[in-house]
């Protein structure tokens, strides 16, 4: 008996700002980051609201009763409110309460793939029927910082169940962790604070590799076997990279590959790109999705995808429906909706 995902829902808000827009005002540098634009919230937008959003359209795709969900769980670094989850915000939205589970999850940008993984557990040991795994951020960044020029916003919501009923089978998983200090926020602290050094090969590099190889000796897979390949996205740059150190053709990762019309929208990264190709994926095609969250870890999965994608897929606005659907704004606007707005 395996676990599925039995639909998936995605939400990216309408605003974007250039990444030029924000270079002209601090005069950095965006080459290499592969970059055009990135996706900015609302004034009336926040995680919770954005996790409610994708979790709507992941509930459309399964046609499932919202009561036969019994566990919601939210990952995020940004939640809009130090004690009060989101997740119980989510789960009361969609009509999931009272008698279900519900928490946010925290390990910075693979936080939603944690929460896949246990929603996985406690469907497979009988606990619960459905359980709903939302990757969602309004990623925090200095003004000013490097940081700015990626961090993005939106959220992708998975609802897993058994295999039976899954547009994709999940055939397996395997974690990679570490204490690799390469990103962190202190209590009380309104932005994150980064260890350049440690971003790239002890960071990135070494738990998505070492996660992604771990899955594939684990259950004996090739790269060969892989027709998609979704990676986190802090840039464009480093996943087509990790797919070459891999022997991954770049082929097999594009189609995934959204972070340069929206940025990098944290717990939702490798979660969207999933859901990206799973907008385009045939029966029989395999998926390898690894995430990477900074202090740090990987969630490496191979996914088989059914034959209820079909049926399944237009129940619901795909990712390609939220790229094109967007309206630019000037940096004065942006830092209004980022860093001005009153609480």
């Amino acid at each position: 008996m395996r676990a599925g995902i039995v639909g998936y829902g995605v939400y990216i808000p309408i605003y974007r700002i250039k990444i030029a827009e924000i270079a002209k005002v601090w005069g950095g540098r965006t080459g290499g980051l592969g970059l055009e634009e990135k996706s900015v919230a609302g004034p009336d937008e926040d995680t919770a609201t954005m996790a409610v959003e994708a979790t709507r359209n992941a509930l459309a795709r399964a046609q499932v009763d919202p009561k036969d969900i019994g566990a919601v769980y939210v990952g995020t670094e940004s939640p809009p409110y130090a004690v009060k989850p989101a997740a119980t915000i989510v789960a009361e939205a969609i009509g999931a309460t009272p008698e279900t589970t519900a928490a946010d999850w925290e390990f910075a940008c693979k936080a939603g793939t944690a929460a896949v993984q246990a929603c996985m557990g406690l469907v497979l040991s009988g606990v619960i029927k459905y359980g709903v795994a939302v990757g969602a951020d309004n990623a925090q960044c200095r003004p000013g910082d490097a940081l700015e020029y990626t961090a993005a916003a939106g959220a992708a919501s998975y609802i897993i169940g058994k295999e039976e009923e899954a547009l994709a089978i999940i055939e397996g998983t395997y974690s990679y962790t570490t204490d690799t200090p390469d990103f962190w926020r202190r209590e009380g602290k309104p932005y994150p604070a980064h260890g350049g050094r440690f971003t790239g090969r002890p960071a990135y590099f070494k738990h998505i590799i070492s996660a992604a190889e771990g899955l594939m000796r684990k259950f004996d897979l090739s790269v060969d076997d892989f027709d998609y390949a979704v990676f986190h996205q802090p840039n464009a740059k480093f996943p087509l990279e990790a797919a070459k150190e891999l022997g991954l053709p770049k082929e097999k990762v594009l189609p995934g590959l959204v972070v340069g019309k929206i940025g990098n929208t944290y717990s939702a990264s490798s979660m969207m790109g999933l859901a990206a190709v799973l907008d385009k994926a045939e029966a029989g095609q395999r998926i390898l999705m690894v995430s990477y969250g900074s202090g740090a870890g990987s969630d490496a999965f191979s996914l088989l995808v059914t034959e209820r994608i079909k049926e399944k897929r237009n129940l619901a606005p795909t990712v390609e429906h939220y790229l094109n659907r967007r309206v630019l704004i000037d940096y004065g606007t942006y830092s209004k909706l980022k860093y001005l707005v009153a609480e």
